[in-house]
């Protein structure tokens, strides 16, 4: 009996991540089931007869044609276990008969569209010819090493020109392949391969012709939905692969694509959760793509879809990660001077602010977007603004009391203590005259009780770097060099939460400088819990050594002036 026959049986391989819903979904069959049915195709190719008058056990070899010898049986388990097939491998030879075949069928549906524009019987039979050696086209992704000759073969070229095929069925199969070939795994096998086909893809402009195409594919169709969601898998394999990618792709309209992609109102769906995490990769890195995200009206548009969100939460852990995405874009968005001052227009503070008052789940996202829009220098003005909101009544609670963390607050209390605590921060150091003075205040109110919560902050973490950096000592290397000891012991102290202590003894210092009533209140609390105001000197001390410029060393010189002056003072 032939078993090369049988064991060439390749199932279909499954899409990397799920795609758009039907209104009824399909029953998703179990493990076992799919077990089953793969051995029962297995007997069919094998010819196998079934007895008649058997009780048969599922998944029992032993009722199979006794003509099969034990070595086949064994085949045929290990085939159904392990799903994979020991069946011919593409080779150069292979690859050469294909690409020619490939290029006849690509010529004659050419010809026959062109020879009979308006009758589709006369063209379908070779529309179907050429898309069944697409299909066989695939197997040349489990061979990278064969890259190099796809490339000088010009097959590349003649795929991608596909793209722009009338019939979106032909387009989208093209789509189906290019992931297949770019996908992580494979290009990791051969970087001979990856490096030649990735380039080639480059100078083609894949992202141009891919953007192209998915202008034209309709999501309510099963299939080109898949298209949409291959299409981004390429460009997110690409970008993993040579990260210089992102930039050229966000030129060639891919990010415009995106960015009107997520304003549809058609319902949400993992396409659109796939969408908020490409712009997310496009944006991370690249000032360039950030300031393109400004000038399309990105910032206006990743507001309006967080607005759903300011009273409602999110129904689905799907839905939950692209709301979270937003708030990553925003965040990233925001590192550039331009986009603070289109969050400004575009009333971005505002929304933070509801955000925060209706403790919803938009809260955790919403602390961190006012974080990055009020730090450094170009945080100024989004920080006189949000106090003339009247936002410090919706901040000093949540520095009064941290909430408690459930599914539904996924911030720990760490992380919610260090955002209040540099957004305060920021705003003393941005905001002058009325502004300054209704914030300063704040500290004297109700009989000093935030001065109360600052020294308990302090303490607290304070205690925390004393753990960390026993630990710190015990772990390093006494043959390591003095400087990268130090430097890495920085680090990991920031991590273990001095970024949140360097913070709050700032706040401590502003405070104090301007009442001296509350410095009182702080040398009366050190003395209480046996703590110094030494240590609150040291750590800013040390905080100025290590301090950024944000872009701007003007701004570095003159901060650390001024905070050695409050040193002096305190």
């Amino acid at each position: 009996m032939d078993i090369g026959e049988l064991l060439s049986f390749k199932p279909e391989s499954t899409p990397k991540r799920p795609n758009e819903e039907d209104d009824d979904p399909p029953e998703v069959p179990t493990k076992r089931e799919k077990r089953m049915k793969r051995i029962a195709q297995a007997k069919e190719a094998a010819d196998f007869v079934k007895p008649q008058a058997v009780d048969r056990v599922p998944g029992d070899l032993s009722l199979l044609n006794p003509e099969l010898t034990e070595e086949d049986r064994m085949n045929i388990l290990k085939y159904v276990e392990s799903e994979e097939v020991d069946g011919e491998v593409l080779d150069e030879v292979g690859l050469k008969k294909l690409i020619l075949l490939f290029e006849k069928r690509n010529l004659k549906n050419q010809e026959m569209r062109i020879k009979y524009p308006d009758n589709p019987e006369k063209f379908m039979e070779s529309e179907v010819d050429l898309h069944m050696v697409i299909q066989e086209l695939r197997g040349i992704a489990i061979v990278p090493d064969l890259y190099p000759l796809l490339v000088e073969l010009h097959g590349v070229s003649s795929l991608l020109e596909l793209l722009a095929h009338p019939n979106t069925d032909i387009a989208v199969a093209i789509v189906d392949l290019l992931q297949e070939v770019t996908d992580m795994d494979i290009l990791g096998e051969s970087e001979e391969g990856a490096e030649a086909l990735i380039e080639a893809l480059r100078r083609q402009q894949l992202c141009a012709l891919l953007v192209q195409n998915l202008d034209r594919l309709n999501e309510e169709i099963k299939e080109e939905s898949d298209g949409v969601h291959n299409s981004l898998s390429i460009i997110e394999n690409l970008a993993e692969m040579r990260p210089e990618i992102v930039k050229e792709a966000a030129q060639q309209g891919l990010l415009a694509w995106l960015l009107k992609r997520i304003k549809q109102k058609a319902p949400f769906n993992p396409n659109k959760l796939f969408c908020s995490e490409v712009i997310s990769i496009l944006i991370q890195n690249y000032e360039e793509n950030r300031l393109l995200l400004g000038s399309l009206e990105g910032i206006d548009v990743l507001l309006q879809q967080l607005a759903s969100y300011k009273r409602h939460d999110p129904s689905s852990n799907e839905e939950q990660e692209y709301m979270e995405n937003l708030f990553n874009c925003l965040c990233s968005a925001l590192l550039a001077k331009e986009n603070r001052e289109r969050f400004l227009k575009g009333e971005g503070l505002q929304l933070m602010n509801l955000m925060l008052r209706e403790k919803k789940m938009s809260r955790n996202g919403s602390l961190r977007v006012l974080d990055f829009a009020m730090m450094g220098p170009d945080g100024r003005e989004n920080c006189n603004k949000f106090v003339d909101i009247l936002g410090l009544r919706t901040i000093f609670p949540l520095f009064m009391k941290t909430p408690k963390r459930n599914k539904k607050r996924l911030l720990s209390s760490d992380e919610h203590e260090e955002y209040v605590c540099s957004i305060i921060a920021s705003m003393l150091r941005n905001c002058k005259g009325a502004q300054r003075q209704r914030l300063l205040s704040k500290f004297t109110e109700n009989d000093h009780e935030k001065v109360d919560r600052l020294l308990e902050l302090h303490l607290k973490y304070l205690e925390k770097m004393e753990s960390a950096d026993r630990e710190i000592d015990q772990h390093t290397d006494p043959e390591a060099d003095e400087g990268d000891i130090e430097d890495a012991k920085y680090v990991k102290r920031l991590t273990c939460g001095l970024f949140t202590l360097e913070r709050i003894d700032y706040i401590i210092l502003e405070a104090s400088a301007s009442s001296e009533t509350v410095k009182q209140r702080v040398l009366q609390i050190l003395n209480l819990r046996g703590a110094s105001m030494k240590t609150i000197r040291s750590i800013m001390r040390e905080y100025i050594g290590h301090m950024g410029d944000d872009g701007d060393a003007e701004w570095k010189a003159s901060q650390q002036t001024y905070i050695q002056s409050l040193i002096d003072r305190f």
